[in-house]
């Protein structure tokens, strides 16, 4: 912005100050005249007159000499109006500064394990889940030009569990084929919270990613749980939490960086926002894990979402959820964090059972959230009017309910989506007030049985190059849901032997979803992962885990892309 003076405020600034006539030589001086201004006629005794055409002449100067007097202040005025601003005032265009590329970092929650009785607080302590229980970390990581980056799986302690490429030094030339290549961690057993790192290479970030699975056959944590290695951050939202009885909800607040990390939370139920003592100010020091019990912070709660903000260094945050009802186990489940709120949020792999079972399970006291449901928070003060679209194999279904709620400002509004026939649906909603979202689904519908249950948190829209681990065993799928035009989507298997197959392509209608069966071997290899990249209409996805035989379900949502080279403006100035 520029500061322009008008002349007409500088002008009337200068005629403000009144002009002192001096006498002429010879002359005496003017009486004081006080009560007038200038310019008001004076009398003819109080002036003293000039003798003969000498004082005709005088006064005729000394009028010209007002004049240009006056004039020099005009000229004096324009020219300060004309003149050009200081450099300091121009706008000038933000520079672009390059940010160098930082190395990729995914942390994999730690094992499913029971708590243990703990005294008052909110700090967990844990003991050993089950004699089937079994953890497995799989994680696939991209070069291209025959070079893989430096990459590698360790412990939060930093101790290395495996060596997926070492640093190759000199980055491939512009020149160099760019056929793609990956390391991989093929289904590697793990017993903590593990950490994969990859190395930038040629100033861009790697592609890289994991994700871990829990399985148990028996015990109180029996189902399977399965959660991505998540990238740390300083702003995250988790939804889809329950601390009623049976219910147990602990979240885990991982730093993988060197720098110490305070975390707030905040924490949003169906009543409105909870103040809860105990939830700022958490300390989490470089290299550990702090587990919160949110039935300490937020106890009888059926629906809750946690907002997790860090000062210092980033963290990773996930939760762990497991379901007891009466004596039966009513599922595991390790919920992620899901898009940041905004207007539109979208799920896809949410697996319905037969609405006619779910309703008879759902009806008996205990079941009431096994059965599928949509989960929304608001985190602003205004209330959002929420559209939601069910889209399946066939097209668009529409909800029993509807599909258009409000959901109140500051809380936790829970969606039913009972009623829906079964199937795979890509649920979208969307509003002009920005919110979170999570979808429910459930697996089994035999009160009294072991079932399971899953969270599928909100996805980013596909884009190139998404690294999608595969966990290995069970029944697997790629689910992909296009909204509102066609989508194309091609995925190319990343195997144990770390090669990437020739990708296959598959063409979406707008405003369906289609599931892919993930074979176990490609080319005689086991499959790891896969590439994926889509073009044309919006698309989102995810993996979908079960296990043969029993009722199993897991949700992965696909990872954001690796950035490319990035820049930022700079603006100089004081």
């Amino acid at each position: 912005m520029h500061d322009h003076t008008p002349p007409a405020t500088a002008q009337s600034d200068a005629g403000t100050q009144p002009a002192t006539k001096q006498p002429a030589a010879g002359e005496k001086p003017a009486p004081e005249r006080t009560g007038t201004g200038t310019g008001r006629k004076a009398s003819g005794r109080g002036a003293t007159r000039l003798p003969g055409a000498k004082g005709r002449a005088a006064s005729a100067a000394g009028v010209a000499a007002g004049v240009l007097i006056l004039a020099g202040t005009g000229a004096v005025v324009a020219a300060g109006s004309l003149t050009p601003h200081p450099e300091t005032s121009r706008t000038v265009p933000a520079a672009e500064a390059a940010v160098p590329a930082g190395a990729s970092v995914g942390v994999c929650p730690g094992p499913a394990r029971l708590l243990e009785g703990t005294d008052a607080g909110t700090d967990a302590q844990f003991r050993p889940e089950s004699a089937t229980a079994a953890t497995r970390v799989s994680a696939a990581v991209l070069g291209a030009g025959g070079v893989l980056p430096g990459s590698r799986l360790s412990g939060l302690d930093g101790t290395a569990a495996v060596e997926i490429a070492k640093d190759p030094g000199a980055a491939p030339t512009a020149g160099t084929p760019q056929e793609l290549l990956a390391g991989v961690v093929a289904d590697r057993a793990v017993d903590q919270v593990n950490v994969l790192s990859a190395n930038a290479l040629a100033n861009q970030n790697a592609s890289a990613a994991g994700a871990m699975k829990y399985t148990a056959s028996d015990g109180d944590l029996q189902g399977s749980a399965a959660a991505t290695c998540a990238q740390p951050s300083n702003d995250q939202w988790l939804a889809g939490a329950a601390t009623t009885l049976g219910r147990t909800s602990v979240l885990a607040l991982t730093n993988a960086s060197s720098t110490p990390a305070t975390v707030s939370l905040e924490l949003f139920g169906a009543g409105g926002q909870i103040q809860a003592p105990g939830s700022r100010g958490l300390l989490v020091a470089p290299g550990t894990t702090r587990s919160v019990v949110l039935a300490g912070l937020a106890p009888n709660e059926s629906q809750l979402s946690v907002h997790v903000r860090s000062a210092g260094g980033p963290v990773a945050a996930s939760i762990q959820q497991s379901v007891l009802r009466g004596l039966a186990p009513g599922g595991v489940d390790f919920i992620s964090p899901g898009a940041a709120p905004a207007v539109r949020q979208v799920m896809t792999g949410v697996d319905i059972q037969d609405p006619a079972g779910v309703a008879a399970l759902t009806g008996q006291p205990g079941y009431r959230d096994a059965g599928p449901a949509l989960e929304l928070t608001v985190p602003g003060a205004s209330d959002a009017v929420v559209e939601i679209k069910l889209y399946g194999r066939d097209g668009q279904h529409a909800l029993p309910s509807g599909g258009v709620i409000t959901a109140k400002a500051g809380s936790t509004t829970e969606v039913s989506l009972a009623g829906v026939p079964a199937g795979q649906y890509t649920v979208a909603a969307s509003s002009d007030v920005s919110f979170v979202a999570a979808a429910r689904m459930g697996r089994g519908l035999q009160a009294g049985q072991p079932l399971d249950v899953a969270w599928a948190a909100s996805a980013v829209r596909l884009g190139s190059q998404h690294v999608v681990p595969v966990p290995k065993g069970g029944l697997r799928q790629l689910v992909f849901g296009a909204l509102d035009a066609r989508a194309t989507i091609t995925y190319a298997p990343i195997t144990a032997d770390g090669k990437v197959r020739p990708a296959a392509t598959a063409d979406i209608a707008g405003g369906t979803t289609a599931s892919i069966s993930i074979p176990a071997q490609a080319d005689g290899a086991d499959v790891v992962g896969y590439v994926v990249s889509a073009s044309g209409g919006a698309a989102y996805g995810a993996v979908l885990v079960g296990q043969d035989g029993r009722n199993d379900v897991s949700s992965l949502a696909f990872l954001a892309a690796a950035a490319g080279r990035e820049t930022v403006p700079v603006t100089l100035g004081y």
